[in-house]
């Protein structure tokens, strides 16, 4: 993915306080296009004992990659058609009960009710931790043809090493963890979920990919960083969003009231704007469906 010189420092200048906020890049040594897989064929890890969960079937996927790794979607192949993906990462990790139990919102009512109000499809990356946390406002989610809800774990703990300082689970746990959250949401009582993934940091390697592989997904990741993780002015983050647009480009955005305050305001910005450049808002099935 080409990051402009302003978001590498963005990232940088954030370093390890990102690792709540999936704002990351791959990670060195995944493969690189548009829509991606590669690497030498492997031996695909253990598959997950039959009662573990299956992953939502009817919104388009794209075929496994050599030796059937994941494939990773960061952008439509039809490039021409003047459509957006606006997806925003539901982040909370396994271990933030106490600090959302003291008050931490790590949800943002006012930006799905805005993103309803403007009429704006989306995506939302929702870990299962979240989903617990809030089952009402997943259910209400879930349950709006709005919106389509898509897996960013359970934990949000890294799929590789390093990563924004993230713990890291090996093959067997991470397999294990997209399961949990898509039983999460089922829990909850979400219906509109997608078979698509976004890594936790947005940080993965091939062997990912290979751990991934049994899941049928597809990865999602983004070609438009918005830069609204900890932003304080919702300025610069709609000013980010626009310089980058492109027909069929993927931004990434969050719904965490503590660690994105200003993206509901960015999204009054943004969503009028790119309509007035004859944009429109589509989720992320509609794209990876051209």
């Amino acid at each position: 993915m080409t990051i402009s010189v302003r978001k590498v420092a963005v990232v940088v200048a954030l370093g390890a306080a990102l690792a709540g906020c999936g704002s990351g890049t791959a990670a060195p040594g995944a493969a690189a296009g548009a829509i991606r897989s590669g690497g030498a064929p492997a031996p695909a890890p253990s598959a997950p004992s039959p009662a573990a969960s299956a992953a939502p079937s009817k919104a388009p996927t794209i075929a496994p990659g050599p030796g059937g790794l994941t494939p990773v979607f960061e952008r439509a192949r039809q490039q021409t058609d003047k459509t957006v993906a606006l997806t925003f990462d539901a982040d909370m990790t396994s271990d933030q009960g106490p600090r959302a139990a003291a008050g931490e919102h790590f949800d943002n009512p006012k930006l799905i009710s805005t993103l309803r109000e403007l009429k704006v499809p989306s995506t939302v990356f929702m870990t299962g931790r979240w989903a617990e946390e809030y089952p009402d406002q997943a259910k209400a989610i879930g349950t709006d043809p709005t919106f389509e809800i898509a897996n960013h774990s359970y934990s949000h703990h890294a799929f590789k090493s390093p990563c924004y300082g993230l713990p890291a689970l090996d093959a067997a746990a991470a397999r294990a963890d997209v399961d949990r959250a898509f039983e999460a949401f089922r829990t909850a009582g979400a219906v509109n979920t997608v078979p698509y993934f976004r890594f936790p940091g947005g940080c993965y390697d091939d062997e990912a990919l290979r751990t991934l592989s049994t899941a049928k997904v597809t990865a999602v990741q983004w070609d438009v960083v918005s830069g609204d993780a900890f932003a304080k002015d919702a300025d610069p983050v709609a000013e980010q969003v626009l310089a980058g647009v492109k027909p069929g480009s993927v931004v990434v955005m969050h719904c965490t009231r503590s660690a994105a305050p200003v993206t509901e305001e960015a999204v009054r910005k943004i969503v009028p704007e790119l309509r007035k450049r004859g944009y429109r808002f589509v989720k992320v099935s509609d794209l990876i469906g051209k």
